[in-house]
């Protein structure tokens, strides 16, 4: 779903998803599948940051 955007893009769809769930105005249901999409948006930043660490390391041994 989110593996296209950028990680800027990524983390500030999650903090949408986390403003509405701290907001209480939506049925569980809604929450159920807000917490969902969050999952996947937080997955894509954690990979990104992943792939940024493994390349930092790289880049330290090489010198």
């Amino acid at each position: 779903m989110s593996n296209k955007l950028t990680f800027q893009e990524n983390l500030d769809n999650l903090q949408r998803i986390v403003e509405q769930l701290e907001s209480g105005e939506t049925s569980l249901e809604e929450s159920l599948d807000l917490y969902k999409k969050g999952m996947l948006f937080l997955n894509e930043c954690n990979n990104k940051i992943d792939k940024v660490e493994k390349e930092i390391e790289i880049i330290q041994k090489e010198n």
